[in-house]
């Protein structure tokens, strides 16, 4: 099935998240990672929030490849419902990537900027559905017994 919408992101539970400080020898890429996630724990707290990252949004507007298409990535929170089970709302910053839309305007990229946002909250109950939400819950249970076990020093060999 070919779809004229794809998604892709990274999901972060903010739940997930342990410690806010950043370690002090952390790259500025991820210093700048850490410091958003803090960002957005401090604005939406860990209770139903996802953190999603590495986010890319394709709309095809023509069933031509090479005409039509915008690229857009995304990051920031997504909100669910009291069970977890529906998205609710998606706070993200979004940014035009690429076109191949030769009579793009620019009231037309506000017009998909806001679209990229309903398109995600869809998208995420469709990736709730697939059990992919649960999948990553269970990794990350995984790894934070793991983490207890050895005294909270998971991956420090020691």
């Amino acid at each position: 099935m070919q779809r004229w919408v794809q998604i892709e992101f990274d999901c972060l539970p903010l739940r997930s998240v342990g410690r806010l400080d950043i370690p002090i020898d952390a790259s500025p890429k991820y210093r700048a990672f850490c410091e958003r996630v803090k960002a957005a724990f401090e604005k939406h707290g860990a209770h139903n929030s996802y953190y999603l990252h590495n986010a890319r949004c394709r709309f095809h507007l023509t069933n031509d490849p090479d005409q039509g298409l915008l690229e857009f990535g995304f990051e920031g929170v997504l909100l669910t419902d009291d069970q977890d089970l529906h998205a609710m709302h998606a706070d993200l910053e979004v940014q035009l990537l690429g076109e191949t839309c030769n009579w793009l305007t620019e009231p037309v990229v506000r017009w998909f900027h806001e679209t990229v946002s309903r398109a995600v909250v869809v998208e995420f109950d469709r990736f709730v559905e697939a059990g992919d939400l649960e999948q990553t819950r269970q990794r990350i249970a995984k790894l934070q017994a793991a983490s207890e076990e050895s005294g909270g020093l998971l991956g420090m060999y020691l």
